[in-house]
């Protein structure tokens, strides 16, 4: 008959019954405890390592000079080399012309903040602009006919005037050999001398003389006596007022008095006339006139601009 197996089983050793453990007694300030206490684990050494240090910004590049091409450090201003500026900045703003500056409209200002903004209920139209052109305009308008004027008179007082000769001359009446002609011929060593001669010898002679185109006078200069020269200079009489009546190319005439000096040589007076085509030289008073003498002058210029 089948036989079981018999399972052996060790022997167990009766195990003694488990007592609670006895609460540890109080423990005054500073006594020692009666067991060890754990503390914390310490870790093996660890030889330290390099420093961590963070990554910097990457080296500047250096500076080029626009003018020689040397390199600088980036924090110069000047270049070493040529001592030019290596950085001018932006180039300064352009002003614009008086025209745009008056057509431009100037920003709209804005509302402050927590306002409301005022409705008007009537606009100011514009009109600065349009009177300002309708002014101009007239301006234009009615100085055009005195440009030409205004610009002759400019002309006049910074450049210099030039000879304007006649071309023709008479005179009241004349002495042998001493014409009217001689007074405009450009020798002041011959004289026109009337054919009178006495006391009041002169006063009321007159020189007249015409232009062949109309010219702009300046200019009179005036030679009395017969010469520069003193000794013949008082051999004759003079001229000491003189009214000069210039006659333009419309009948139009300027009259003027001048005093003349008793001197010998040249006397310049401002003359002025527009569009000049005659000019007469009328003796008022004389120096030194006495018995058998004449009046004398030796040479009448004239100075001014031709057409």
């Amino acid at each position: 008959m089948p036989t079981t197996p018999t399972t052996l089983t060790a022997p167990t050793t009766p195990t003694a019954p488990t007592t609670p453990a006895a609460p540890a007694a109080p423990r005054r300030p500073g006594d020692e405890p009666d067991e060890s206490v754990p503390g914390p684990e310490v870790l093996p050494d660890v030889p330290p390592g390099p420093p961590h240090t963070p990554p910097g910004p990457p080296p500047a590049t250096p500076v080029r000079c626009p003018n020689c091409g040397t390199e600088n450090d980036p924090d110069r201003t000047l270049c070493i080399r040529c001592a030019l500026l290596l950085d001018p900045g932006p180039p300064p703003e352009i002003r614009p012309p008086w025209w745009r500056r008056i057509l431009r409209r100037r920003p709209r200002q804005a509302p402050t903040a927590g306002t409301r903004p005022r409705r008007r209920l009537w606009r100011r139209p514009r009109l600065t602009l349009p009177i300002l052109l309708i002014v101009v305009a007239c301006g234009v308008w009615f100085a055009l006919p005195h440009l030409s004027g205004w610009f002759g008179f400019a002309k006049d007082e910074t450049g210099t005037p030039e000879a304007v000769p006649p071309t023709r001359f008479r005179a009241s009446s004349t002495a042998p050999g001493h014409p009217a002609g001689a007074a405009f011929d450009g020798f002041n060593n011959r004289y026109w001398a009337p054919s009178a001669a006495g006391p009041e010898t002169g006063v009321g002679q007159y020189l007249e003389c015409d232009f062949e185109q109309p010219v702009r006078v300046l200019k009179l200069v005036v030679f009395s006596g017969t010469s520069t020269k003193m000794d013949e200079f008082l051999t004759q009489a003079r001229p000491a007022r003189i009214t000069v009546q210039l006659t333009s190319a419309d009948g139009t005439r300027v009259t003027r008095k001048l005093r003349v000096k008793d001197q010998p040589g040249q006397q310049t007076f401002d003359l002025r006339g527009s569009e000049i085509v005659r000019a007469r030289l009328t003796t008022d008073t004389t120096y030194g006139a006495g018995k058998d003498r004449r009046l004398a002058v030796a040479e009448i210029e004239f100075f001014g601009r031709r057409p």
